[in-house]
């Protein structure tokens, strides 16, 4: 059997903007349903990516809960707006892996070092088995230091995003492509796909 190559998408500040919060001061993953944005161009750019035939799937740590920011019930309401907000575009995402875990949380049984919150690759090697994925072949893309890391760890490609407010997490990394948004990502995945099986005469 043959194995799919995937691109992997961190959500927040790739897929959707960052929320600001007063009540921490920062930007951070939306807290509820209404706080939901998609960035403009990244329906198009996930359409592209699955009209050459990448696998797509959304790896998120979502630490919101175990911090006690706001409910469980919230953080699903969340995933469930994104997945119908990108079906609405026509997309095929294979799979959401969200890991509600934090090692500081302020919930005894949240608190944990998890195998599947990024940096951890769990869930990439997870998707591999259950997807028969190339990871050799696929893509890491996010916004932070942690999805560089995860992606590597992983033995994929890596993409970092640096137009988010988290600039402050993502210095310490060494992608293999650095972009200001997923749509110069896709442009350059692209590209290099026509670049690499143009005839050679």
């Amino acid at each position: 059997m043959s194995l799919a190559r995937a691109v992997f998408l961190d959500r927040d500040g790739v897929l959707n903007d960052l929320v600001y919060y007063a009540d921490t001061d920062e930007h951070e993953s939306p807290r509820t349903a209404n706080d939901l944005r998609l960035l403009a161009g990244v329906a198009e750019a996930l359409l592209c990516l699955q009209a050459a035939g990448w696998t797509l799937f959304i790896v998120s740590n979502q630490p919101s809960y175990a911090k006690g920011k706001c409910t469980l019930d919230d953080l699903h309401g969340v995933a469930q707006a994104m997945a119908a907000t990108l079906a609405q575009h026509g997309l095929d995402i294979r799979a959401s892996y969200y890991d509600y875990t934090h090692p500081q949380a302020v919930l005894d049984a949240y608190r944990s070092v998890s195998l599947t919150r990024k940096p951890a690759p769990g869930f990439l090697l997870q998707a591999a088995q259950d997807h028969a994925i190339d990871l050799a072949q696929s893509w890491m893309v996010g916004d932070r230091d942690t999805d560089i890391q995860c992606g590597q760890a992983a033995g994929c490609m890596t993409a970092l995003i640096t137009t988010s407010a988290d600039s402050a997490k993502r210095d310490q990394s060494q992608p293999d492509l650095v972009c200001d948004t997923l749509t110069h990502v896709v442009d350059t995945l692209l590209k290099r796909e026509t670049q690499t099986h143009a005839d050679p005469r």
